[in-house]
């Protein structure tokens, strides 16, 4: 692969891997009225998916050639 392709690979791959961790940690959405309160649970499932696409990116830049 060629350097320049690497490159763009790890900073794509670190800047997914830090915005999948900043939405999970997030704390949930909390809506307080008075004596009621309104919380909505956090769905991660994007989290997930975009740690793994960070993941894949850092590691398909980490992959040396043979040469």
């Amino acid at each position: 692969m060629n350097k320049t392709i690497k490159t763009i690979l790890l900073v794509a791959g670190v800047i997914l891997l830090a915005y999948g961790i900043y939405t999970m940690v997030v704390p949930e959405t909390k809506v307080s009225i008075g004596d009621l309160d309104l919380i909505k649970l956090q769905d991660n499932t994007n989290a997930y998916i975009t740690i793994g696409l960070g993941i894949a990116a850092v590691a398909l830049s980490l992959i040396k050639e043979k040469g």
